[in-house]
């Protein structure tokens, strides 16, 4: 029985589909499209999935949508009328795409299905409608190792619900208790993203990285004006100084005035003054969050947590739930934004809709998350072939110590293999790598291969039998999907002197903290990817090999992209992204190539206007 979970129309749209429980392919639409956080009908993503998997879509038994709009639309209904005459433009902006697409969502997803399938609309499969923070829920329990575990769902907002929590038990899932809209942690989040000049909904991983260069300054003022936190975890916002609920924006003039200042412009410079706000907002997060995690087990009295959402994508909270939390371990959805809600919905109509059986085995069902495409040597050599680049073909044994050599030269590696991964992190399928003992690293990769911030740290793969001798991290799961920070032992910490001890804010960043620089953030935390053979043989084949060579069993891994594009998805993204930045080499499957070998490319630079770096 095969299940299409569909997830769009707001941000991070997607595809996943399920056969008989089985997770068989989930990708986001915007690797295709190549338009970030692409919200449109996830066409190209459902097409990948059905192609992947050799069947149609009069194959698929029943399509599931990751929310229930109609219920979206009573709480934005609501939401005016309470906050009325306030908001009447945002109404305006907000009602024509309501009353044209999305009150009539049942009709346009037919109709966008029918396109697809090239089939009449009699003749679609069965159409369901999950709850939002249902498909969270079900992201991140079904596919997790538990039989039993507590469930804590936090994002923006989905129909009502901002903080949902449920108990997971063999094939069910039932709600507890829920926070509603507008008090949400996700939302206050963001509010500060945009107040630091970072975009909503995609800058908040900047706001992390930021946070430990300040100090926490504007604590009091948080607790004091913004935020009514109560012993258990729960929460109230005080609306006066928010305008996300009716307005255009996310703060208004009475949050500026508590801050002393309007937003940050983007991209102008970044001050101690936003490093320490960043640095305020973020330890308010992971207190909330850590007393809500002792609420829960207290209540439900589980030794497991599983998490979905968007703020489960803040892996600072997440290490200091594992650490300082009552739990004996967590699993995080790795897609654990909007894109999961589409496998949440097709997990849950299996379970909970059809009623059937689950069973864990001990070990997540995410196939460490590699569920995309995967290109078969022959497509890659046609591409290359038909752009004159110039490569080497190499057998793995070959290849492996070649790339070894090139890593220990300080040389930067795109590293093309496997399946894409699904989620907003790259986990070894579509990777830049590097050697994290190398001071100059960090800042190589940032400035001239990426195009993003300094601040901006980088995660380290670690082999995951290897993850203790390093890292302070000895729980059952590890890390797989990069959502954890845990410290660096302090035997490989470098000490501070005292004239270092005194510097500020970014000034910090060329210190070195570490015995592996480039990966060691400046509070000596690393976001750390544990890197497991059963599901990337090679990838681990690689460190294994690095870690016989140097003795070092971690490598830089960050995504392969370049500032305000998706990973790359194919050989042609790969191949150009490659010969648009200063990358060194490119490893596609067993395909080596040079950068300086390669053909003369035609450079289109207008891509970087728009993010001000030309």
């Amino acid at each position: 029985m095969y299940i299409l979970g569909i997830s769009a129309y707001y941000h991070d749209s997607a595809a996943a589909l399920v056969a008989n429980g089985d997770i068989l392919t989930a990708v986001q639409e915007e690797r295709f499209s190549r338009k970030k956080h692409d919200a449109r009908f996830p066409v190209n993503a459902v097409k990948c999935c059905l192609k992947e998997n050799k069947i149609s879509l009069s194959d698929v038994d029943a399509v599931v949508f990751y929310d229930k709009p109609l219920v979206k639309f009573e709480r934005l209904l609501e939401t005016y009328l309470s906050y009325a005459p306030k908001g009447f433009r945002s109404f305006l902006a907000a009602m024509p795409i309501w009353l044209k697409e999305k009150l009539f969502l049942k009709t346009t997803l037919k109709r966008e299905l029918a396109e697809l399938g090239g089939c009449a609309v009699p003749d679609l499969p069965q159409l369901l409608f999950a709850e939002h923070h249902q498909s969270h829920a079900a992201s991140a329990f079904f596919p997790s190792p538990y039989e039993k575990a507590s469930v804590m769902c936090l994002d923006g907002v989905g129909e009502w619900a901002t903080t949902s929590v449920w108990l997971g038990d063999g094939n069910r899932l039932t709600p507890h208790w829920e926070i509603d809209f507008p008090h949400s942690l996700g939302l206050l989040y963001s509010a500060f993203t945009y107040y630091t000049g970072f975009k909503v909904n995609s800058g908040e991983y900047k706001l992390m990285g930021l946070a430990p260069y300040g100090e926490p300054r504007y604590l009091d003022l948080i607790y004091d004006h913004l935020l009514d936190l109560k012993e258990d975890g729960t929460f109230r916002l005080d609306m006066s100084y928010f305008n996300y609920a009716t307005g255009l924006t996310m703060t208004n003039a009475k949050f500026h005035r508590l801050f002393g200042g309007p937003p940050r412009k983007p991209e102008s410079e970044l001050t101690q003054r936003e490093m320490d706000i960043a640095r305020s907002i973020q330890i308010v997060t992971e207190e909330v969050v850590l007393r809500l995690a002792k609420t829960i087990q207290k209540e439900q009295g589980t030794d497991y947590l599983c998490m979905a959402g968007g703020v489960a994508l803040n892996c600072v909270a997440n290490g200091r739930i594992l650490r300082e939390g009552p739990f004996r371990d967590i699993w995080v959805q790795p897609a654990a934004g909007d894109a999961g809600g589409a496998l949440g919905a097709a997990l849950a109509a299996w379970y909970e809709y059809k009623d059937m059986p689950r069973k864990p085995n001990g070990s997540d069902a995410m196939q460490g998350s590699y569920l995309g495409m995967k290109y078969a040597d022959e497509a890659i050599k046609s591409y290359l072939d038909s752009v004159d680049a110039k490569y080497e073909y190499l057998k793995d044994g070959s290849l492996m110590p070649r790339l070894v050599g090139i890593l220990e030269d300080g040389k930067v590696v795109g590293w093309f293999q496997g399946r894409m991964e699904f989620g907003p992190r790259a986990l070894g399928g579509r990777s830049i790598i590097g050697d994290p003992r190398n001071q100059e690293m960090q800042s190589v990769m940032n400035l001239k291969i990426k195009y993003r911030e300094s601040f901006r740290p980088f995660a380290p793969a670690v082999l995951a039998d290897r993850a203790d001798d390093y890292f302070e991290i000895d729980k059952e799961q590890k890390s797989p999907y990069m959502l954890i920070v845990a410290p660096v032992k302090p035997e490989h910490r470098v000490p501070m002197t005292e004239e270092q001890q005194e510097l500020f804010g970014i000034e910090k960043l060329n210190v070195p903290r570490s015995n592996l620089p480039a990966i060691t953030h400046v509070d000596y935390s690393a976001r750390l990817q544990t890197i497991h053979k059963e599901t990337n043989p090679r990838f681990y084949n690689l460190l294994t090999e690095f870690d016989q060579r140097t003795g070092c069993p971690v490598l830089v891994n960050t995504s392969f992209n370049v500032r305000g594009e998706p990973i790359v998805e194919d050989p042609e993204d790969a191949y150009r992204c490659f010969m648009r930045t200063e990358m060194d080499y490119l490893v596609l499957e067993n395909y080596l190539l040079k950068k300086e070998d390669q053909p003369k490319w035609e450079k289109d630079d207008s891509w970087m206007s728009e993010f001000g770096l030309d």
